[in-house]
């Protein structure tokens, strides 16, 4: 197909986005950031950016494995869906730029399912998602208080990173192909 052939130019690009995703996905080890939370932070990330393709891959993984989580998951990101980014500059010639935005908190009925860890979480990543520039040491100690490791916190960033380009080089491909 187009598509293939598009994407088989970039190999180099194609292999690290897999090695990117095996590493987040399929590690050999997955420390204190399971694999159910990984999914379920996969699922709320693609329904915030309102991939329809993503969403439904990771949303089914983890619906496999937990229906439950899988319906907290999708109505949570359904609560967190907005128009972004966000944000505030520090004061200078770019505070023109500043918007304010939705500050997403997790519903208090699902936070008692979801638990604060995997709450915090969600929380975090919408910040990234939405308010990348607001972010700061103080979400940074919301998540360890939550019960995130350091290492927990750096993959976590790392997993909303992949999907965002993931996500992106999908809806590029996907153009690039339906314009041949």
């Amino acid at each position: 197909s187009s598509f293939h052939q598009i994407r088989a130019r970039r190999a180099q690009a194609r292999e690290n986005a897999q090695k990117s995703y095996l590493a987040l996905f399929q590690p050999s080890d997955f420390g204190t950031f399971p694999a159910r939370e990984r999914w379920a932070v996969a699922a709320f990330a693609a329904g915030l950016h309102r991939e329809p393709i993503a969403t439904e891959l990771y949303a089914s993984k983890l619906r496999s494995s937990e229906p439950e989580l899988g319906g907290i998951i999708d109505c949570e990101a359904g609560r967190g869906v907005t128009v972004g980014p966000f944000g505030h500059y520090p004061a200078g010639p770019l505070s023109g730029e500043d918007k304010p935005g939705l500050i997403y908190r997790v519903e208090d009925g699902h936070r008692s399912l979801l638990g604060e860890r995997l709450s915090a979480g969600l929380e975090h990543t919408h910040l990234l998602v939405f308010h990348p520039r607001d972010a700061g040491q103080e979400d940074l100690n919301a998540l360890h208080q939550a019960g995130w490791s350091s290492n927990d916190i750096v993959t976590l960033s790392q997993l909303v990173a992949f999907l965002t380009f993931q996500i992106r080089v999908g809806a590029g491909l996907r153009a690039l192909a339906a314009s041949r």
